[in-house]
């Protein structure tokens, strides 16, 4: 007896297909690339100069907070500048400036100038990220956000596999100055990018109004995000920043392991981001409190285990994961609790980031000066991380309490956030 006939059921639906990220988020990423490289890469250029210029391992752990309060300061500050200006013509002008920079670095000839140029460097460098970051949510789907930060914090996570170890290495064979000249080529590079393949950026029909913009933070969500991120991302950093003086001083290591090991930490960086970025839009309080509970464990454990080479190893290559795992969910959630003004979001996010690595590099610096030891750094970073996974607990309650707003999307997707901007030609 033969089989029936299969019967095909007419119109059926087809499975949902993903859109595509859209090309100009990508060459943003690549921008980040340079951007990053500059921002991290001193970590591994400290000790050649701190001994050029006469002064000490954290006096030129300084320059890292440098960039880093330039950024704080740059990000809001330039987002408000920039509010009615055409997208591309902004970050053409920004990434001329940083570039610019990386100029004056490489020929400064004292401490105060070369610290001078990085705050200028991180001016230029935060409001890329923040009309950038505006700029790639507003051409996606609000369940692709995390994703589109994730391809930007991937520039970054690049910028610690290649970036860094090369401006390290480039340190090491020719000076650190050479290592500023090579990110000044990247800028250029990034500028040739954004000519050609970022179009004229849609400006929203409605021209931005400041006062309205400013208003997101009156909602407490917003400040328990900038709290949550500063303490998450300075925790890291608060052990990171000083992660070459502790391989060589403390672990043991040659000079010659520094730039692999700190390529190591941006290879976790991109697995972090790759895996965060995929899941951080359907579990986002899941991906910030398992991320920054795993920074806290090893950055502990950092502090125990920092005399044993391999545990030294090990451990760069898991904060990276961790860290950057967790970047994507802290990006999109900032942009969730205000999206009513994403160019702000955006810059709140960075300023966010780094009032952390502003203060976790000081942080550092103090344990270190007050005679703990390169491996102190850690445990300061532990605490900081501590207080960030407390902070979310209590953004997750506020959260399942709160109903949804215009501009609010609850974590679970039951909310609708409020709409994108309708494209007007800059």
């Amino acid at each position: 007896m033969s089989p029936p006939p299969r019967r095909f059921v007419k119109n059926m639906p087809a499975a949902p297909v993903r859109p595509r990220m859209p090309v100009a988020v990508y060459i943003l990423g690549l921008s980040v690339f340079a951007l990053g490289t500059s921002e991290f890469m001193l970590s591994g250029l400290l000790p050649p100069i701190a001994e050029d210029m006469g002064v000490t391992i954290p006096q030129a752990g300084l320059l890292i907070s440098a960039f880093a309060i330039g950024m704080v300061v740059g990000a809001p500050l330039l987002a408000v500048a920039t509010l009615r200006l055409p997208r591309r013509t902004t970050l053409v002008s920004l990434i001329s400036l940083f570039g610019l920079g990386q100029v004056a670095g490489a020929l400064a000839p004292t401490y105060g100038l070369l610290f001078a140029s990085r705050v200028v460097s991180a001016l230029a460098c935060a409001g890329f990220w923040a009309v950038g970051a505006a700029v790639a949510i507003a051409m996606v789907d609000k369940d692709q956000r995390a994703r589109a930060m994730a391809v930007m914090i991937g520039g970054l996570s690049i910028a610690n596999v290649l970036g860094v170890p090369a401006g390290a290495f480039l340190g090491e064979q020719f000076g650190w100055r050479a290592a500023f000249w090579s990110v000044g080529a990247a800028s250029a590079i990034a500028l040739a990018g954004i000519l050609a393949l970022i179009p004229k950026i849609p400006l929203p029909a409605e021209k931005p109004r400041l006062g309205r913009e400013l208003r997101i933070y009156r909602d407490r969500q917003v400040w328990l995000s900038i709290g949550i991120t500063a303490l998450a991302a300075g925790g890291v950093f608060c052990a990171f920043s000083y992660l070459s003086p502790l391989l060589t001083d403390v672990a043991g290591l040659d000079a010659a392991w520094v730039p692999w090991i700190l390529g190591l930490f941006g290879v976790g960086a991109l697995v972090g981001t790759t895996i965060g970025g995929r899941i951080a839009d359907a579990h986002l309080f899941g991906v910030m409190l398992w991320g920054i509970t795993a920074s806290t464990v090893f950055l502990a454990a950092l502090t125990v285990l920092a005399s044993s080479a391999a545990a030294a190893i090990a451990l760069s290559f898991l904060l990276g994961v961790s860290a950057f795992f967790t970047a994507p969910a802290l990006n999109a959630r900032m942009f969730n609790v205000a999206g009513a003004a994403p160019t702000l979001a955006g810059a709140t996010t960075t300023a966010a980031f780094n009032l952390g690595n502003t203060g976790g590099p000081w942080l550092g610096g103090t344990v270190i000066d007050a005679g703990h030891g390169f491996a102190s750094p850690a445990w300061a970073g532990a605490a900081m991380t501590l207080t960030a996974i407390a902070l979310t607990v209590i953004a997750l309650r506020l959260d399942r309490r709160t109903p949804p707003t215009a501009s609010t999307v609850i974590a679970s997707g039951t909310a609708t956030p409020a709409p994108a901007p309708q494209p007007a030609e800059a």
